[in-house]
């Protein structure tokens, strides 16, 4: 399993080795000692599963506020996705600044996504299975949202907003401007 750094360090794109034959391949997905030589420390709690039918949905960008902030690990099963990350940790140099990268149930290749980031994909294909480990319980009273599109910070989305699919939640969710102290 490799781990490779983006442009904000504390997000990491996780390459799992795929061992093939002419059966098909085989490959570790999660390793908690070469998360941990990486420096990822977060302990997962809990899985969780997406399916989306249309290409051009997009969902999110979503996140808790402490005391249940996540750290996420997101994976491909079927179909492929524009995954994102915006910094949105109060005082952190990257602030408001994004990474993205393009998973796919081919590659197998994760995005490890810490606490203090807002996150959210699009389908870059029909019918997409994504698969995410969280390191907190899911908390209807600590989850927040920040507008998919905000010009603030510019995300270069493969979609229109025209045409993108979305939820009524994340559809009317507020800007980085208008987040204010609960970050």
């Amino acid at each position: 399993m490799d781990v490779i750094e983006t442009e904000i360090p504390d997000v990491k794109r996780i390459v799992p080795k795929r061992f093939g034959d002419a059966r098909g391949w085989f490959s570790e997905t999660f390793r908690l000692d070469a998360m941990e030589r990486a420096g990822i420390t977060a302990t997962f709690v809990q899985d969780n599963q997406s399916f989306s039918a249309p290409k051009g949905t997009i969902r999110g960008l979503h996140f808790q506020i402490a005391p249940r902030a996540q750290s996420k690990l997101i994976r491909v099963l079927q179909g492929s996705i524009l995954d994102v990350a915006v910094d949105i940790r109060s005082g952190s140099p990257t602030f408001g600044k994004f990474v993205t990268a393009t998973l796919d149930a081919d590659s197998g290749e994760q995005l490890y996504i810490p606490q203090g980031f807002a996150h959210g994909f699009c389908t870059l294909t029909p019918d997409v299975m994504v698969a995410y480990k969280v390191d907190a319980y899911y908390s209807p009273e600590h989850d927040r949202a920040l507008l998919w599109n905000d010009p603030e910070i510019g995300i270069p989305w493969p979609v229109s907003d025209a045409a993108a699919i979305l939820s009524d939640k994340d559809r009317r969710a507020p800007r980085l401007s208008e987040l204010g102290p609960a970050l």
